[in-house]
């Protein structure tokens, strides 16, 4: 008896862990993205892709979602339906890509506000939604609502 007890509060502990894993890298991936979309980088040599920076705000928001998501769906006191899940995290996506935007255009000399990087964004936010649906439906068996 004493050792079923034990291994049950190793597991929650190590559900615990994966939860503040996830929450530890989407908010770190966060900071980078700001970092990232507000300093300056006029040094740097330019890559020869045509619109590059258009494939970079869309992998931003791919793995910003991929990432909240999994926190949101990890936490335990959020028993919400997947789909209001993915409607939270769109929402988030979204609006964040809109704040980087307009503090590019506010706070820096060297950037600015772009209607297309907000684009790149959401498309790649629905990318991620996308995949995580096809994901659950098609491996997890799970119910989207």
């Amino acid at each position: 008896m004493i050792l079923t007890n034990y291994f049950q509060v190793k597991h929650i502990k190590n559900l615990l862990a994966h939860k503040f894993f996830y929450l530890w890298l989407a908010e770190i991936w966060t900071l980078l993205i700001a970092f990232l979309c507000l300093v300056s980088f006029n040094n740097l040599p330019s890559v020869g892709i045509q619109s590059a920076d258009k494939y970079v705000h869309f992998t931003f928001h791919f793995v910003f979602t991929i990432l909240w998501f999994l926190y949101l769906k990890k936490k335990k006191s959020d028993k919400k339906p997947l789909k209001a899940i993915l409607l939270k995290v769109f929402l988030a996506s979204f609006l964040y890509g809109v704040f980087i935007e307009i503090a590019q255009s506010l706070f820096t000399d060297t950037r600015e506000g772009d209607v297309f990087d907000v684009l790149a964004n959401t498309s790649g936010t629905i990318t991620a939604i996308t995949v995580i649906m096809l994901y659950v439906t098609f491996f997890k068996k799970e119910k989207l609502n």
